[in-house]
């Protein structure tokens, strides 16, 4: 685990948001273990669905993909879960490392429960349940239209931002993670790449491949070339009067039109285009 968390004022700050929205959140940590919820107990349909081996399979799998993906999105999203429930989940983000998620699920967003359990029995079938059962603790959720659960994510996203702010999750700075971006954001602009970077902090290119994705949710070429364009952008604003082939050079491209054709892709537009439109849109303002 990459971060530290104040797990006691996690706790009050997880029961505050139980208490405005009547829904149970969770937080997980980079490796997708449970850290903290509120309220502890998982709902009744819940505890019926992972008391078989297929059941708290899929849950377990369920959970770790949308981490993943949700590291990849780094923004809040709201899916159907395996066992047709709606949840949501948002990334903790510091010093552009994903270090935790904040997710909340259970959640019975269908118009009836009749419409709601011929979907949720078709896709648990196959799990070994006693599906009487399963549909008694089914019909005890509460039904939640799409607009609060979006207003309830909206909250998760405010609590996740108040985290970081509030200082009740931090960095571990001796992590490999944490070294490793800090050596990036230093050195970017310069000849870096995967290997280099591998060589430099003695572990192999695998290492730093697995680092990457899961910490920036893409490769760390892209990774690197993100930062290299974030910078020209800067440059083109703030500075008008520098040539692109210096600006390119600043930014690690020693390649002029390499440097045009990857800032094109990433912003959709050529450098030139891009300035023009950002001061013609200036003196419009």
């Amino acid at each position: 685990m990459i971060s530290c968390f104040d797990l006691i004022k996690l706790q009050s700050l997880l029961k505050d948001f139980y208490k405005i929205t009547q829904i149970r959140i969770t937080v997980f940590d980079d490796s997708f273990h449970e850290l903290a919820s509120y309220p502890e107990q998982i709902a009744p349909f819940c505890q019926i669905i992972r008391s078989t081996e297929q059941g708290a399979s899929r849950c377990k799998a369920c959970d770790e993909a949308t981490c993943r993906r949700a590291a990849m999105r780094r923004s809040t999203f709201t899916y159907e879960c395996h066992a047709g429930l709606t949840e949501s989940i948002t990334p903790i983000i510091v010093s552009n490392l994903v270090i935790g998620y904040l997710f909340f699920g259970h959640i019975f967003p269908y118009p009836t429960y009749e419409e709601g359990w011929e979907r949720i029995a078709g896709r648990c079938k196959d799990y070994g349940l006693s599906m009487d059962t399963l549909k008694s603790a089914c019909l005890m959720l509460p039904l939640i239209p799409a607009d609060y659960i979006a207003s309830a994510s909206h909250i998760m996203q405010a609590v996740g931002s108040f985290l970081c702010m509030e200082h009740l999750v931090s960095l571990r700075q001796q992590e490999l993670p944490i070294q490793i971006d800090e050596y990036i954001q230093a050195h970017f602009t310069e000849n870096i790449d995967a290997i280099s970077i591998a060589t430099h902090f003695q572990i192999g290119k695998t290492k730093i491949y697995k680092i990457a994705k899961e910490n920036y949710g893409i490769g760390i070429a892209e990774y690197i070339r993100n930062l290299r364009i974030e910078k020209a952008r800067q440059l083109l604003m703030e500075q008008p009067g520098l040539p692109l082939a210096e600006i390119a050079s600043m930014c690690g491209f020693p390649d002029y039109n390499y440097f045009i054709t990857v800032f094109r892709k990433k912003e959709g537009t050529p450098p030139k285009t891009f300035q023009k439109e950002y001061f013609r849109k200036s003196e419009h303002r």
